[in-house]
């Protein structure tokens, strides 16, 4: 059931392991008697995992109150995560601040002096974890378990690894890789689970606790998700790392090569930025996803989050949720009571905006924009990334052809306003709105006057107000002021382009801020200490035929 095979000459695998660092004035000393974990590489291309400690503190230490677990990728939820230490529910898990993964807190059941404790956790749906193998039509799956400091754990370690291969997959179609130098035995141990899927056993009983290994299996990318499956660059490909690649170069003397990588580098780097949806959201699904708003939408037609934010605004002045005080500097009033057709990210701006420090203000915001990124990317699971956004596309271009063939400026102004957040994703905006209104009269709306009050009282001081009909089913006749249409567009393209400049201190740290959580760059390598068993891990996958999913941990 698969076939011995070499590590492939591309993968890097880098081992990091921090210097000890003093935490806290305690004593951490332990055994870690067995470690075992089962790695499930899924159907949908995450990895679940399901780990068990048995830990013995010594007897002249501190109780033993924390363990931190690395995880392979920030592609992941607490809410997936669950603990237990000797069968009691562990509730205290949240991200650590020692490693790039998770720490539970023991709470009354840490592990006292001289005492033993198994504890135990499970988490599923783990993202960013599959790479292309150098074998055509495979992809590659590497792992390596958390491991502790030597400065905490001492003795022998009953080391058991397990990977249950994707559903489906036949005997004769994986393949593992050698097993680390270190481990008595090269290749594995093969099988089935309960559920009938091929699985490679790797078992040391005298494993160190404070030594990384790293451990690999590939089988046919058919059995997962192709989008979930990362891919290696060109250099990569070449097999040359980082080091050869700049020797080369100076010999060679390709110096302007050189030079051109570095610059499409920083401007891939920049471009990539300002791409604040995840990649997986293009996984493609049936069908079109409607009934999202307007500001929902420019999320998935990847609009700058500047004109995300000035189009919240606009929404919450036109709700009556908000109102513009002062233009410059730009401040906004939230005005109570709120309405109650809010949206919930509608609710997060009002709360952001009413923060006084501007870094304050721009971490509540990011943190809003974050959650609406999040929502939408939720939203969209199962349907057509295509097909909605062309769907989307197509409301854009009739509101404003609305707006363009309104018989009067009256029945033009009111198309405009209903429609302006839709209007607002055309990526011509700007210079569309200047040829629509470049002459001719232009009414008004009601809601102007909350978000730019200068250029509603100039309206009022130098033009006529007309009696026109609102188009709010009333019948009622209201008196509104107009400007001349070039005046308007002027005012208002303005204000699109500066309003979000007087929401954040800083556009592209703003966006970048964002980005970082909800599409962030994969990650090759982590590594950490914690207070009571420290850790370090790296899997730097710079290569095809390698997927590192590493951890490290312990408290």
């Amino acid at each position: 059931m698969g076939r011995k095979i070499l590590l492939p000459i591309l993968t890097v695998i880098l081992i990091l392991i921090p210097s000890a660092q003093p935490v806290l004035a305690q004593t951490y000393s332990f055994s870690l008697d067995q470690e075992q974990v089962d790695v499930f590489w899924e159907s949908n291309g995450t990895v679940s995992l399901d780990y068990t400690f048995i830990f013995t503190n010594d007897t002249f230490a501190d109780p033993l109150d924390f363990v931190d677990v690395g995880l392979p990728t920030d592609s992941y939820s607490l809410a997936d995560i669950a603990a237990s230490i000797d069968g009691h529910p562990i509730t205290d898990i949240s991200h650590s601040p020692y490693v790039d993964g998770v720490a539970l807190g023991l709470g009354n059941y840490a592990i006292q002096p001289g005492q033993t404790g198994m504890v135990r956790m499970s988490t599923s749906g783990i993202g960013d974890v599959l790479y292309e193998a150098d074998q055509a039509d495979y992809a590659s799956a590497m792992f390596a378990p958390t491991w502790f400091g030597d400065e905490y754990v001492h003795g022998a370690t009953n080391l058991i690894i397990t990977f249950h291969l994707p559903p489906g997959v036949q005997p004769d179609e994986p393949r593992w890789f050698e097993a680390p130098k270190a481990w008595p035995h090269s290749e594995p141990v093969t099988g089935y689970d309960s559920n009938g899927r091929i699985t490679y056993t790797w078992q040391n009983a005298n494993a160190s606790g404070s030594t990384p290994y790293t451990f690999g299996a590939a089988f046919p990318e058919k059995y997962v998700p192709g989008a979930n499956i990362q891919h290696a660059s060109f250099l990569q490909r070449l097999g040359l790392d980082e080091d050869a690649i700049c020797f080369i170069l100076c010999v060679g003397g390709f110096i302007s090569f050189f030079i051109l990588i570095i610059v499409l580098s920083v401007r891939s780097s920049k471009k990539r930025k300002l791409q604040y949806l995840p990649p997986k959201i293009s996984i493609e699904g049936m069908g079109i996803k409607r009934g999202l708003t307007a500001i929902e939408s420019a999320i998935l037609l990847q609009i700058p989050l500047d004109r995300i934010l000035t189009m919240i605004l606009f929404s919450t002045v036109k709700k009556g949720a908000a109102k513009v005080i002062s233009e410059d500097p730009l401040q906004v009033k939230a005005i109570t009571p709120q309405p109650e057709n809010l949206k919930a990210y509608e609710v997060d701006f009002l709360t952001a905006i009413v923060e006084k420090k501007k870094r304050l203000r721009d971490r509540e915001l990011q943190k809003g924009v974050t959650k609406l990124v999040k929502s939408v990317q939720k939203k969209m699971k199962g349907f057509s990334l295509k097909e909605t956004k062309q769907y989307y596309q197509a409301i854009v271009k009739k509101a404003w052809q609305q707006v363009e063939t309104a018989e009067t400026p009256q029945v033009r102004s009111e198309r405009y306003s209903e429609g302006l957040e839709w209007a607002m994703l055309d990526r011509d905006f700007d210079d569309r709105t200047r040829r629509v209104f470049h002459s001719g009269p232009v009414f008004v709306p009601i809601w102007w006057s909350s978000y730019s009050p200068s250029s509603m009282a100039a309206a009022r001081t130098s033009s006529t107000p007309r009696s026109v009909t609102t188009s709010t089913g009333t019948g009622g006749r209201i008196s509104l002021p107009t400007l001349p249409g070039s005046t308007f567009a002027a005012s208002i393209v303005s204000s699109v382009q500066n309003t979000a400049g007087g929401l954040v201190s800083n556009l592209s740290d703003f966006t970048s801020g964002v980005t970082k959580v909800t599409n962030p760059v994969p990650k090759s390598s982590s590594s950490g200490f914690s207070r009571g068993g420290g850790s370090g891990c790296a899997c730097a996958c710079a290569c095809a035929g390698c997927a590192c999913a590493c951890a490290g941990g312990g408290r």
